[in-house]
């Protein structure tokens, strides 16, 4: 007799879990029918926010980590490299937590968007990106201030950074985290040797760096745009426009260190006094610095004027 009272007490039990007591309907969030995955209700609080961002005709695949509280918060622009499989969204929660809000997106045909990859096309993107979260009605919604945007890039996101900064003044502050210098680097290319050597040599490179999330280009044609753009593509030719901005540049052991340490030093020659360097020792992916990493990235951004 005990053991039945105990199956029906049990089973009650079970049968007020699924139909839900007025306990269990205060703690679920309201659903969404148009939605398979709630959202909780609470206007200030930490979230993602996922969109597609129109850049010469296609839209860009993007997402937005929205830091917590009323805000308006500064926002960074995390750019990735070539052809993207480090995307740095560790630091990217990070930086949400220091209260900044964080937009991710990937180049015209990368990853997924549609169009066709090219360095010209990464240039306009970045720039299209930044107009995106000037907008009134985005930068209300994501509680950002489109006045406080900086721009952060990994490799060939920090080519990305130095173009899109130096072309925009309303970029008071930049960072570049083992930035490929890709016009320098063919610059060096072309002087060492004749120029098929160079083009051979520069595609064999970007081969290597893995091609199969990259569409609508190849890496002899990528080679050629950047023999194209040589004299307007180097860190060097960038100088005299970034020389009144903050700037974090940092480097790894992974042969980039010496191109972003010259950067770093034709920056202050031209008179920046607010050029942060920070080596680490570890490789191109900062694969076991990954906290020491947030702490320079975050350490730099608290230190910027507000």
């Amino acid at each position: 007799m005990h053991q039945r009272t105990t199956f029906f007490l049990l089973a009650a039990g079970v049968m007020a879990c699924l139909a839900g007591t007025p306990g269990n309907a205060q703690a679920r969030p309201a659903t969404d029918s148009s939605h398979l995955v709630a959202t909780p209700k609470h206007a200030d609080r930490a979230s993602m926010e996922t969109m597609q961002i129109p850049s010469h005709g296609a839209l860009m695949n993007a997402l937005v980590y929205v830091a917590a509280g009323a805000g308006p918060h500064p926002a960074a622009i995390l750019l990735h490299g070539f052809p993207g499989n480090e995307r740095n969204l560790d630091l990217a929660q990070d930086m949400r937590r220091a209260g900044w809000d964080v937009l991710y997106f990937n180049y015209r045909g990368s990853w997924g968007t549609p169009g066709d990859f090219s360095f010209s096309h990464g240039i306009e993107d970045t720039a299209a990106a930044l107009a995106y979260l000037r907008q009134p009605d985005v930068a209300r919604k994501l509680r950002l201030d489109p006045t406080r945007i900086v721009l952060i890039g990994h490799s060939m996101g920090g080519f990305m950074t130095v173009q899109g900064a130096a072309a925009d003044p309303a970029i008071k502050a930049f960072a570049t985290i083992s930035a490929a210098d890709m016009g320098g680097t063919m610059q060096q290319m072309l002087a060492e040797g004749q120029k098929p050597d160079a083009l051979h040599k520069m595609s064999a490179g970007l081969a290597n760096e893995g091609m199969a999330p990259l569409s609508g280009c190849t890496p002899d044609g990528l080679a050629r745009e950047l023999a194209e753009h040589t004299a307007t593509w180097t860190f060097s030719s960038k100088v005299g426009a970034l020389k009144n901005r903050n700037a974090l540049i940092v480097t790894s052991d992974d042969g980039l260190a010496k191109a972003g340490e010259s950067f770093a030093a034709n920056l202050r020659n031209a008179g920046d006094t607010h050029v942060t360097t920070v080596h680490l020792p570890t490789d191109h992916a900062y694969s076991d610095q990954r906290i020491e990493l947030s702490h320079a990235v975050l350490q730099w951004l608290a230190a910027l004027p507000k």
